[in-house]
């Protein structure tokens, strides 16, 4: 039978995509390092790209390729990549797929560690134009005869700009440039990135995919859209067989056997078991935060709420189109003038001062001290992050109890 529902897809994704024996419903984890092969010309062949097979588990192992089945499904692409990290899947791409004196065209509103790694590529030689991405015509103007690339995230962290992520895509497709999306914060079934022409999904596997702060990953997507044939950096070793996959092929082999941010088998299956709740986790999530975001929407002690659902966020519409109907988990808001947001914070008692976001428990941070102290105020202000900003990762509380405590912390300031 064809399933439609996303959380059954999900459930039966490991035994119905990777059938492991013995009737078990979850693949095994497969710790070996090394894989023998009786005749040694399909060694050959496997290190060669003639066919496929594992060789060393620092490049692929059964575990890996289990999960990226459920992952390429998820995401509706042809291939995907695990790595142990999000960072380390960005890094990987990036650094794979450019070379000195490239440019690429990339959202000012970058999460810190991925704006911290864009110094990085200009250290390198890579030239970097960050844009505006909620406006297309900011994108179109940043885009130069050597850039080969647009990177950005699909809400920003913490501000929750919302990129115009459709307009963006037929801009890229009409320039040929590869169209790369951060999809951490709104998984596949929330918004559709082959929908908007993405060619390459990347996406940090320890949030909202595994779900349970237990686990780290990360993982590229590749959609199938984009025709390497036409990028010029790809290694003539790796211009063989479907073009489709010469762009994850470069990735695989420069950036993962090469750089080797390998994920590890147990957590290859940790995130596998994490998935099958992925659509119950996230829907109660993004229930949640359009709830406590709305209840802080004009509260006396907050001056501000920064999150996509409120009707007066000013990509509120492109949000609605995008996200069918959610609009993520995470939400930021200023304290009044004077309120001491680390006061605030202290007195909560039921939400988590963390760094993480997309877990079972709602999370908070104080911004401009933390994740984005690096940054430097210039850096910040350009982001719309100020010194009396918190973000907050919604979890999977009662929504009441959430609201509790909230109101008893405002009540101590």
């Amino acid at each position: 039978m064809k399933i439609k529902g996303i959380t059954t897809r999900l459930v039966h994704a490991d035994r119905n995509l990777n059938q492991p024996q013995d009737g078990a419903v979850h693949f095994p984890t497969s710790n070996s390092v090394l894989f023998e092969y009786k005749d040694v010309n399909d060694l050959v062949d496997v290190f060669q790209g003639k066919k496929m097979g594992h060789v060393y588990s620092r490049s692929s192992s059964s575990s890996n390729s289990a999960l990226q089945k459920i992952l390429a499904e998820l995401e509706g692409g042809v291939d995907a990549a695990t790595f142990a990290t999000g960072m380390a899947a960005i890094s990987a791409a990036l650094l794979s797929l450019l070379k000195c004196n490239d440019h690429i065209v990339v959202s000012q509103f970058l999460f810190g560690n991925t704006r911290s790694f864009m110094n990085t590529l200009e250290n390198f030689g890579i030239e970097i134009s960050y844009v505006d991405v909620t406006d297309v015509n900011a994108v179109a103007r940043a885009v130069r005869a050597n850039t080969r690339l647009v990177f950005t995230e699909t809400i920003a962290n913490p501000v929750t700009q919302v990129a115009d992520l459709a307009a963006v895509g037929q801009l890229c497709a009409e320039h040929k440039l590869v169209y790369m999306i951060d999809n951490t914060m709104t998984p596949g079934h929330m918004f559709d990135a082959k929908g908007v022409q993405a060619s390459l999904t990347v996406m940090s596997l320890t949030k909202y995919f595994a779900g349970h702060g237990n686990v780290l990953g990360g993982a590229i997507v590749d959609t199938g859209l984009f025709d390497w044939s036409d990028y010029p950096n790809i290694f003539a070793l790796y211009r063989v067989g479907d073009p489709r996959n010469w762009g994850l092929t470069q990735i695989r082999k420069k950036g993962l056997r090469d750089m080797g941010a390998t994920l590890p088998p147990h957590s290859a299956q940790q995130i596998s078991i994490g998935l099958e709740t992925l659509a119950l986790r996230l829907e109660r999530c993004c229930n949640n935060a359009l709830r406590l975001a709305t209840y802080l929407h004009g509260h006396a002690k907050v001056a501000q709420v920064y999150y996509p659902g409120l009707s007066d966020h000013p990509q509120h519409y492109i949000a609605r189109e995008m996200f069918k109907g959610s609009y993520g988990g995470i939400f930021s808001m200023d304290l009044v003038e004077g309120a001491d947001i680390l006061a605030f914070l202290n007195h909560l008692d039921l939400v988590i001062t963390a760094t993480h976001l997309g877990d079972t428990r709602t999370l908070a941070l104080p911004v401009a001290s933390t994740i984005f102290y690096e940054s430097g105020a210039q850096e910040r202000a350009k982001m719309g992050i100020n010194d009396n900003m918190i973000r907050f990762s919604v979890g999977i509380e009662d929504i009441d109890d959430i609201v509790a405590d909230f109101e008893q912390a405002f009540n101590k300031i």
